[in-house]
């Protein structure tokens, strides 16, 4: 992003020609060329191309930009020489931007930081530095103050770049089979899997492919990171009319899919309770105050594993009190830590 915020403008326009030096943004070259119309100057592009350092071609692409995309009436008048509006314009159409979105703007680039090692990340960063070169400068911010004051981490990044999210995004939208190779946690080497992609998701910092195994006849997740190569089989197939993210994770703490039907319970000391309060871990979620200042959660989940390891991760600060299944997981888990700090 440049050293200043911006305000007002529109979509990008054609770029600066090639071997000129340093040409003004596209943007300020057709609010300059909008003054001249909107007073009768009939400019031309060879005279404009001088006073603005860029070719006459350059100059042409603007206008036609103006006309065709920005929806302008500039028309050209032989006998004058020079481009004219053919009606009045009240003003330049531009998107207005507030300063509070450009907060915002700012605050998605910084956010970048969630895609990096992706194939997402270089084309945001471009798109985003495209958007602030073609609104015209009128607030001075300073991104050096701003890079001190807010910024986005995650406790965990994955070890190795994830090339395959890009191409498996392809698929699934082109709805075209692949076959990959997945390593599956804990083996020593990748299976070979043929599967039809239908949904690349980032869970909580973790990217993942959701997708239908053809020789398990079923829909699996894949941790996107140990999927060792990907390359089409040049079919397609049909995507299952049924399918929907939202509906296939909605019993679940995170990714695993249902398994069963779990109403858990889980009491939080008065030391985490007001942590508990502060967030939505769930959209089943019910919070019961109780006397002295705890909280019980209450969630209605399709599986038990991730929530359990979640609940360990509070120490005794949390106790389960339902189901009876995640009770006596957390008992064999409690047993098994005891062991290993005798």
């Amino acid at each position: 992003m440049p050293t200043r915020s911006k305000q007002g403008g529109r979509s990008i326009a054609p770029g600066p020609s090639e071997g000129l030096p340093q040409s003004r943004p596209p943007m300020e070259r057709m609010m300059k060329l909008h003054g001249l119309l909107a007073a009768g100057r009939f400019p031309n592009a060879r005279s404009l191309s001088v006073e603005l350092e860029v070719s006459p071609k350059t100059i042409l692409r603007d206008i036609e930009f103006m006309r065709d995309r920005l929806g302008l009436p500039v028309e050209y008048d032989p006998s004058r020489f020079g481009f004219h509006y053919s009606s009045p314009v009240d003003a330049f159409p531009t998107v207005q931007i507030s300063e509070g979105e450009l907060v915002a703007l700012l605050v998605a680039e910084k956010a970048l930081q969630q895609h990096r090692g992706t194939p997402f990340e270089k084309p945001l960063l471009v798109a985003l530095r495209k958007l602030s070169q073609t609104l015209p400068d009128t607030v001075s911010l300073s991104l050096r103050d701003w890079d001190q004051t807010i910024s986005f981490r995650t406790s965990t990044e994955p070890m190795e770049d994830l090339p395959w999210i890009g191409a498996i995004a392809k698929a699934a939208a082109a709805r075209a089979e692949l076959r990959i190779a997945y390593r599956k946690l804990g083996s020593a080497s990748p299976e070979p899997r043929v599967v039809h992609p239908l949904h690349v998701a980032n869970v909580n910092g973790e990217w993942y492919l959701f997708a239908h195994d053809v020789e398990r006849g079923a829909i699996r997740t894949f941790v996107v990171v140990r999927i060792v190569s990907s390359e089409p089989t040049g079919r397609s197939f049909e995507r299952p009319v049924r399918f929907d993210v939202n509906r296939y994770l909605k019993d679940s703490f995170g990714i695993l899919s249902r398994e069963g039907d779990f109403n858990v319970v889980v009491r939080f000391t008065p030391a985490a309770a007001g942590y508990v309060r502060e967030k939505r871990w769930h959209p089943s979620q019910t919070l019961t105050e109780l006397p002295g200042g705890g909280v019980d959660l209450r969630l209605r989940l399709g599986s038990l594993g991730e929530v359990q390891r979640w609940i360990l991760g509070w120490g005794p600060e949390a106790l389960v009190l339902s189901p009876p299944e995640l009770v006596g997981r957390m008992k064999q888990s409690a047993a098994a830590l005891a062991l290993m700090y005798p």
